[in-house]
């Protein structure tokens, strides 16, 4: 069976029912039933999601993907810095052998 992604602002929807269950004097145990999740998810939740607002956990989300999307470009960007300085140095490979390369000049 696979799992089920819950998105952020059903995270925080299901902690908060969890919390109002919790208050009416039910174990955490039925309270994990109740709400169809495993204890571990629960509390990673918990751990995760605890005290935001769901308007919160949206703009968390948001810059998290803003975030990976701004390193991948810096990796890229720093790619292409080592291959530009490498060759500035002059540090070109030998031609493959068979290949002739012409010094002359073309003119027209």
């Amino acid at each position: 069976m696979g799992t089920k992604r819950h998105k952020p602002e059903d995270v925080v929807a299901k902690l908060r029912q969890a919390d109002v269950l919790i208050a009416q004097g039910q174990s955490v145990a039925d309270v994990i039933r109740a709400l169809g999740v495993t204890e571990v998810t629960y509390y990673r939740w918990r751990k995760e999601f605890g005290g935001l607002k769901a308007d919160q956990v949206r703009r968390m989300k948001d810059l998290e993907i803003e975030n990976q999307r701004l390193r991948k470009a810096i990796a890229d960007l720093t790619l292409d810095k080592l291959i530009l300085q490498e060759a500035a140095r002059g540090n070109f490979r030998a031609p493959r052998a068979g290949v002739h390369v012409s010094s002359t000049s073309f003119r027209r």
